[in-house]
């Protein structure tokens, strides 16, 4: 019996310490997404905005959402698909809209995700150039706040 533990503890040992050595994928932990998502919320509210912030993570799954008292039904779905384009592709989604409107060739990618939302307001996270993750902010009177309101968030965690 010692004798099949002893040989079974050192044919685990290689393994466990191969596990420990693999290189793990940067990502934006929960304490950070939250903070962030909460900054923003907290930036809009002071305009008087009530508005819906998601944190997607790199995958593009929503890892926060936070909706402010009163913020449209609406909001919800905005903020969500905002960080889940920030996140997939790796740019601001105003810059993602002017791509797409300047040329007509690039239209198709409207239609690429039926999650993808192409207005102001969301932004990737970057963490040490690392893309990591998206923020998105839907119910402001205009993209521009959104994404002013996104941007406080990113700000907060010393986001890129």
């Amino acid at each position: 019996m010692i004798r099949n533990l002893t040989l079974a503890a050192v044919l685990m040992a290689p393994v466990s310490v191969m596990a420990q050595d693999l290189p793990t994928a940067p990502y934006l932990p929960l304490d950070m997404s939250l903070a962030a998502a909460q900054t923003a919320l907290d930036a809009c509210s002071a305009e008087g905005h009530n508005v819906s912030v998601a944190i997607a993570a790199r995958s593009g799954e929503t890892k926060v959402l936070l909706r402010a008292d009163n913020a449209g039904p609406h909001t919800i779905n905005s903020s969500i698909g905002k960080a889940f384009t920030s996140a997939s592709m790796g740019r601001d989604t105003a810059g993602l809209a002017g791509f797409i409107g300047g040329n007509p060739g690039n239209d198709g990618m409207h239609n690429m995700d039926a999650r993808m939302v192409v207005q102001a307001g969301g932004l990737p996270i970057r963490i040490n150039g690392e893309l990591v993750g998206g923020i998105g902010v839907g119910g402001a009177p205009s993209g521009d706040i959104d994404a002013s309101c996104a941007r406080a968030g990113l700000d907060e965690i010393g986001a890129e």
